[in-house]
């Protein structure tokens, strides 16, 4: 029993993370604000992954953070605490998200740059179909009940906590390197592959690189860098390079 508890949150906790870093480093710093870019075959597998674990849309979760962005705080923010609440924020970000792209022209606005091929309209925009894939996956290591344990632990911690805190706490409490209303949370940052160093991001979008201060630790960062290394990436400029 308790060997089966422990193997479920090692798995709950890889599934989280391998959902956290297709976040952070293709859907946030590739698609929406061209930080680096991906050979082809990587960004696949990160579709790919965030396809089973997440079920987001691409052009979906762009067009609303370019969106938030475009109005930070402000009226027109898809999600912003300082308007909306800080809890409403924390613990409905998902509902927020839906509401912007079921109720406006976010996506025709805001993502119109983003190409689809054949992988993105006949598999990956069917998100339910990936999460059902991922979860069956999950019960086909762990066995039923375990597997569904470990697909709950993810789906709460991911949509209610770790997600929710950058546009809820990092827009709420925290410490600024930058004039932004954006704040950062370093140990926020350790667990979100980076994100939780949101003034930073504010501060310089365009940067592959969170972290500015010799604090800061952006645990996506390495990952890049291999990528690079690798030839696998392409970056931008750092926050140091146009900062400097």
């Amino acid at each position: 029993m308790l060997g089966h508890l422990i193997l479920t949150l090692v798995a709950a906790v890889a599934v989280i993370q391998v959902a956290v870093f297709g976040t952070t480093i293709y859907l946030h710093r590739t698609a929406t604000h061209r930080a680096l870019s991906l050979n082809p075959a990587v960004e696949w597998m990160f579709k790919f992954s965030l396809w089973l674990t997440t079920g987001q849309v691409t052009k979906e979760w762009v067009a609303v953070h370019r969106k938030h962005h475009a109005f930070t705080d402000e009226e027109g923010d898809p999600h912003s605490p300082k308007l909306e609440g800080f809890w409403k924020v924390q613990l409905g970000n998902v509902f927020y998200y839906v509401r912007e792209i079921k109720k406006t022209d976010v996506v025709e606005r805001y993502a119109r740059d983003i190409k689809e091929g054949w992988w993105d309209t006949h598999v990956f925009h069917y998100g339910l179909i990936g999460l059902g894939v991922g979860t069956t996956l999950l019960c086909l290591v762990l066995g039923l009940w375990w597997g569904l344990l470990a697909a709950g632990i993810h789906a709460v911690t991911y949509v209610f906590f770790l997600t929710s805190s950058i546009n809820g706490l990092c827009h709420h409490k925290g410490y600024k390197n930058f004039d932004n209303t954006a704040t950062n949370i370093r140990t926020l940052a350790l667990i979100t592959g980076g994100e939780g160093l949101h003034n930073n991001h504010h501060g310089y979008p365009r940067s592959p690189k969170f972290s500015f201060k010799a604090s800061e630790i952006d645990p996506a960062w390495p990952i890049i860098k291999l990528l690079i290394a690798l030839k696998l990436a392409k970056p931008y400029k750092t926050i140091e390079e146009v900062a400097a």
